[in-house]
């Protein structure tokens, strides 16, 4: 369970999120809202990779702050919009083995080889990472987070830089995984399959329901803009 208790967030002098409260239980979450909204960065509390100015995130009771926040760090996998910020290592099987690098080599062998499999990488092993196409990137990106087994993966406009076959390939990946996964997405038609998106806007989650209507919300919020 995620719990975002009366969070707000600056940086600097800009507020970004305002007295933001919500518990997430859903195998399935879809986060929407216009450009500057607030919803990269309420993607971003819910691992650590922000801490809230004001207010506690928690996974599974355990805050994102202080020592536990490497555990919740283990715990919530994080992809990125662009891969290449995320590909750390020279090899396609070297960014995948990176954060596998505490146990045995011949676990980590194992363990890397069924990934790229799964992914559909298993040809592009010793290939150089970076020199990948794009919807290859974003693949090699969901791989090395989940060869880790997060509990969660929060994704962040993960197929924004993808053209419509890598899209689907992205979310129909994404759409069978065990894990719980929160979205954050421009691609209204993708949170029609969430379980429960929530609509950010100016920095405040200003509905929290059910797909269709809180893309309906969102419609009409943005017409009305």
């Amino acid at each position: 369970m995620i719990e975002v208790q009366e969070v707000s967030h600056r940086y600097g002098d800009r507020t970004v999120l305002r007295d933001v409260s919500v518990t997430l239980t859903e195998q399935r979450v879809g986060v929407i809202g216009a450009n500057g909204s607030g919803k990269s960065t309420f993607a971003r509390l819910l691992n650590g990779l922000v801490l809230p100015t004001t207010g506690s995130v928690t996974v599974d009771g355990l805050s994102t702050r202080g020592r536990s926040g490497a555990e919740v760090r283990r715990s919530v996998g994080f992809v990125f919009t662009d891969p290449d910020a995320q590909i750390l290592m020279p090899t396609v099987a070297e960014d995948v083995a990176f954060g596998l690098r505490d146990l045995p080599r011949a676990v980590v062998s194992e363990r890397v080889a069924e990934a790229l499999s799964s992914f559909g990488l298993a040809g592009h092993a010793d290939h150089p990472a970076h020199l990948l196409s794009g919807g290859q990137k974003q693949l090699l990106a969901l791989c090395s987070v989940l060869v880790t087994e997060p509990k969660v993966l929060v994704c962040d406009e993960p197929t924004t830089l993808l053209d419509l076959r890598n899209t689907r390939r992205v979310l129909a990946l994404l759409a069978e995984l065990p894990q719980r996964v929160v979205l954050v997405t421009h691609d209204l038609d993708a949170v029609l399959a969430m379980d429960r998106v929530l609509v950010f806007d100016d920095g405040r989650l200003v509905f929290d329901g059910l797909p269709a209507e809180a893309v309906a919300f969102y419609v009409d919020l943005s017409s009305s803009e």
